[in-house]
This record gives structure tokens, C-alpha cells and sequence, in this order.
């Protein structure tokens, strides 16, 4: 997990080692000394490493450590300069769990410079401005800017003389037309992370809206529903298909206005800022609950009638306008199933960011519509389809007792933030482990709810489905006992001892909110003061305390 590896080291460095280390040392020299203006010279830049150290080239690809960033300072006589480097080694980085470019021990950069014409006679200092970021096999230092510099004689009278680049040099930032600093940027580490969320979060939302489709609502409609679009005596094909791409247009206008609406109410920033709310969390815990308690049979969550019937009444009179009514009305009247799922998307979009909850939407309704199109491509998929049945009922009751799960991540978001300590660690995985073993005990046939009869068998996949549920609560039982749970401890309570500041193991002394006691205590004692910036909601917080901190190297 490069992100949060990054993230890990940059808190080290900040507080263990900062301002003590400087094992790269920098010197820079001018060939020729002397030149006439208007010509070019070579400045060699060389980095001497300590041992067991090393530095980033240049082209080092985003997402992982700081690559080595070069420059010239600002000068009246330079008017254009190009950096190359030497040819780089490619190695696998721990700490960063990826492939890198580095050099060790030495490495000489070329700066390629050439003198402004205007350039006055005399002795000139170039200053060089370095960015880069120093790292051995266990820790890396904080991004470090130096400056080094390299005299040149500027002498209308010098000797010509012709700059050859070092073989196997290539250029690592693109040539400038003037003395304004040429940077490399700096990886997108953050970006790339959100991104790679909002993917994860999107591909959730599609399968979201492919499980849709397996309710009682919306499985016993396709056939009805296909059946209109292919069996138009008068009309080819063609148009069938065209048709029913309209229906699933209609579809994923209806939850994409779902989604807009939210982002519009919410703004780009405001759903951040409502993602660590003890109110927000409250009520999303709240709407989930409702919907799982609905998706058991306790009531049904259903749209007027008048709307539906009006809407009826608009698809009914044909062509591609009535048709694209005709897809939202179906959207409306699925909601008593479907509205659970969505509601628990938006919901969970809180804790993103910007258009994540339209995004969200759009992934959903995708996902619900997909199958309405692919089987006007493939009609005779219709005959394979699973009739109707139990087994609609089934789905329902497990995605209840999932939704439950998720509410219970929100009551502890609330009872973390308010410093309560009633949902603990143990209370919270007991309450997992029941909630888990109840579908798989459900699927099993040991738990009587509706859906499955008492003369039923147990089919092959109920089976299996049920023993995975009952597998998954019974890995939790340890962690009740203090046990780590690997990822899953980033989504639950962590053990009393971190609630306090301080992590489960390792035995040091940790102090929360009393920053200035730490570091007497350590200047006491001859020691450095690593300082933890975190969160009571943040979950990125949760995993490294309880995957990084907690290693016996790091310790």
C-alpha cells in the first residue's frame, strides 16, 4: 500500500529524524572555468551518498518516494539550461512496495548551460537548487532543498571550446528558453489514492446495481419487460433494441438525478467535511437501520401511487419519449426494493468527496440497467434465467443483516467522536459475530425467517454461501481477545490501550494530547519524540496503528 507506507514515513521522519541526519553530501563544478558569452558549459553536480543510503533519479514514476528535483537559481547570465542524469538502477523499494529508480553511493548530474550573450565579464556564481528525498532500507528523511553553487569565468577572449554530455546521459526535465527554474513535479501520491478509492467505491456501487436486479421487485419484471420490447410484430429488431436502450437510458437518469441532488446539497467540499460528523454518522446509522429493518418485512418503503400512475399514463403513449418515461416509472416503482440499496450508497458516498455521490448513482444505475440491454442483444438468455421464486426473498434478508453490519460502523464512528466508549472493541466484534453467523445460520436453515420453507433441502451454493457467513463471525471471535485482524482493524474499534493514544504493543510511552510533557519526558531521557497526528473517524488512521506502528522494526 504505497500511499500509506508514504504516509508512515513522512511521520517518522518528521518526528525521529529530521533535523540530524544529512547523509547526501552535494558539489557542483564548471567546465570550462572560462567562456566566452554566448557558449555553453557543463556544470556536474555530484551526490555523495553514506553508505547504506540512497536518492531518487529524476524520472522516478509517480506514487511512491520524492524524485530528485533539479535547477538553476535565477541569473542574468544564463538563458537557457537542460539537467540530464546518469543512467539510474532499477530496484524494488520496501518501503515504498514498489519498483523505483535510485542511485548509491555517487551519482553526477549534467546541467547544460548556456551563457546569455549579454552576459557581462567577470566572475559569476550558478547556484544549483536541488529537491530530494534521502531513504535507506528502513526509513525515509523528509524532502530536503539545498543549494550548491560553481564559479565561471565569463571572458570575451576565452578559447573556444565544444561541452560533450557523459555517455549514457539522457535528459531528466525539458529545456527552457530562460533562466526560470526547470522543476520535475512532485508525485501525485494523494491523488492517486482518492482515485483508486473512488474506483473501488464505484465498482462497489455497479455491483450494487447488479444485486438490484435479484429482487423481488425487479427479477419478476424482466420478462414482461423484455417481452415488450422484442415481441413488436410491426417493428424489426432493430428497434426493439433501441428501445430497451431507451427504457435503461430512463433508468440512469433517475438515480443519476438521485445522486446530482445530493452533490448539489452537499457542494464539492461539504461532503468531507460531513464525513467525520458525529450528527451525519448518526443519521446515515439511522437510515440504515430503518432500510435493513425494511428489507427484513418489517414495512415497505414505497413511493404515492398518484406519481406512478401518472407516469403510467405518459409511458403508455409510445414512442422514444414514452419509452424513456416508461424506464423511469420502472426505476419509481422498484424503489420499495431497490430504495435500501441506493440509500445506503448515498449514504456511504458521505465519506468521499465532490461528485461522488453522482458518480455513485451513475455506477448503480448502470449496473441495474446492463442486464435490460444485454438481453434485448441476446434474447434467448431469457429462457436460462432463474424462474422466480424463494430465493428473491433470500437475497433480502441477507443484504438486511449486511446493511446492519454497516450501521453498526457508524455507531461507532459516533461513539468514538463523543469519546462515549460504550460500542468498544468488544461489544462491536460480538455484535459482528452475530450478525454475520445469523445469514449463514439463515442460509443453513437453522434460523426460520421468510424465504425458506422448513421442508426446503439445502441446495449446493445455499451451503456454501452459509458456510462463508459463518466462517467470516467466527474469525472475529479472536480479535475479541485482543487479537489483530489484519485490514478489518481499519473499520473497527481499535483495543482499549490504542483508544487511549498508544498502541496495543510495543511498549512505549505514549501520551495523548500532552505534547509538551512528551517532551520533557524525552529530553529526560535522551530520546526523540515521534509525534501522531489522528483521527477518531479516520479509517486510513485505524490501519496504521494497527498494521504499521504496531511492527516490531518500526518499534
Amino acid at each position: 500500500m504505497p500511499f500509506k507506507s508514504a504516509v508512515l514515513l513522512a511521520v517518522l521522519c518528521a518526528g525521529l529524524t529530521a533535523q540530524k541526519l544529512n547523509p547526501i553530501q552535494w558539489s557542483m563544478s564548471g567546465e570550462p572555468s572560462s567562456a566566452r558569452p554566448g557558449s555553453q558549459i557543463l556544470l556536474q553536480l555530484s551526490a555523495h551518498m553514506e553508505p547504506g543510503w540512497h536518492l531518487y533519479s529524476p524520472s522516478t514514476p509517480p506514487g511512491g518516494p520524492i524524485p530528485t528535483g533539479i535547477k538553476l537559481a535565477a541569473n542574468p547570465a544564463v538563458e537557457a539550461f537542460q539537467v540530464f542524469q546518469p543512467k539510474p538502477q532499477k530496484v524494488f523499494d520496501k518501503n515504498f512496495n514498489i519498483d523505483v529508480e535510485t542511485y548509491s553511493q555517487k551519482a553526477a548530474f549534467a546541467i547544460l548551460t548556456k551563457l546569455s550573450k549579454e552576459a557581462p565579464p567577470g566572475a559569476r556564481e550558478l547556484t544549483a537548487e536541488v529537491r530530494y528525498q534521502a531513504c535507506n532500507d528502513k526509513l525515509c528523511l523528509p524532502p530536503v532543498r539545498r543549494s550548491v553553487t560553481a564559479s565561471v569565468v565569463i571572458n570575451p577572449q576565452a578559447a573556444e571550446s565544444r561541452v560533450a554530455l557523459p555517455p549514457d546521459y539522457t535528459a531528466s526535465v525539458p529545456a527552457t528558453s530562460d533562466s526560470k527554474p526547470a522543476t520535475s513535479p512532485e508525485p501525485p501520491a494523494r491523488t492517486q489514492v482518492k482515485n483508486e478509492g473512488l474506483f473501488s467505491f464505484l465498482l462497489i456501487a455497479f455491483g450494487f446495481g447488479l444485486a438490484a436486479i435479484f429482487t423481488p421487485c425487479v427479477f419478476p419484471m424482466i420478462p414482461i419487460t423484455m417481452s415488450f420490447f422484442l415481441n413488436r410484430t410491426l417493428a424489426p429488431r432493430r428497434e426493439g433494441v433501441v428501445q430497451a436502450g431507451i427504457f435503461c437510458l430512463g433508468i440512469i437518469v433517475l438515480f443519476s438525478l438521485l445522486g446530482l441532488t445530493a452533490t448539489a446539497a452537499l457542494g464539492p467540499f461539504g461532503v468531507v467535511q460531513l464525513g467525520s460528523s458525529p450528527w451525519v454518522n448518526g443519521f446515515i446509522a439511522l437510515i440504515f437501520g430503518l432500510f435493513a429493518v425494511s428489507l427484513l418485512g418489517a414495512f415497505e418503503i414505497a413511493l404515492p401511487s398518484g406519481l406512478l400512475t401518472r407516469l403510467d399514463g405518459y409511458s403508455r403513449r409510445g414512442g422514444l419519449l414514452g419509452t424513456l418515461v416508461m424506464g423511469l416509472t420502472f426505476s419509481l416503482a422498484s424503489f420499495a426494493c431497490v430504495g435500501p440499496l441506493v440509500g445506503t450508497l448515498l449514504a456511504a458516498s458521505v465519506e468521499g468527496a465532490g461528485w461522488r455521490p453522482a458518480l455513485g448513482m451513475v455506477a448503480f444505475s448502470t449496473g441495474m440497467a446492463a442486464p435490460f440491454f444485454l438481453l434485448a442483444l441476446f434474447p434467448s438468455f431469457l429462457r436460462r434465467l432463474p424462474k422466480s421464486g424463494g430465493w428473491l426473498m433470500r437475497v433480502k434478508v441477507v443484504l438486511a443483516f449486511v446493511i446492519l453490519a454497516a450501521m453498526l460502523k457508524y455507531l461507532s464512528n459516533v461513539d468514538q467522536v463523543l469519546q462515549w466508549n460504550l460500542l468498544n472493541r468488544e461489544r462491536f466484534l460480538a455484535s459482528w459475530v452475530v450478525l454475520f453467523a445469523l445469514p449463514g445460520l439463515y442460509l443453513l436453515g437453522l434460523v426460520r425467517l421468510e424465504g425458506i420453507r422448513p421442508e426446503e433441502p439445502v441446495g449446493v451454493w445455499r451451503l456454501l454461501l452459509g458456510s462463508l457467513f459463518v466462517a467470516f463471525a467466527l474469525s472475529l471471535l479472536p480479535g475479541m481477545f485482543g487479537a489483530r485482524l489484519g485490514e478489518l482493524d481499519a473499520y473497527i474499534p481499535a483495543p482499549h490501550a490504542a483508544l487511549l493514544g498508544e498502541p496495543a504493543s510495543g511498549g512505549l510511552d505514549w501520551r495523548k494530547n500532552q505534547y509538551a510533557e512528551a517532551l520533557a519526558a524525552a529530553r529526560s531521557q535522551g530520546k526523540r519524540v515521534l509525534v501522531n497526528f489522528t483521527g477518531y473517524a479516520c479509517t486510513n488512521c485505524h490501519w496504521m496503528k494497527a498494521n504499521m506502528l504496531s511492527r516490531s522494526e518500526i518499534q
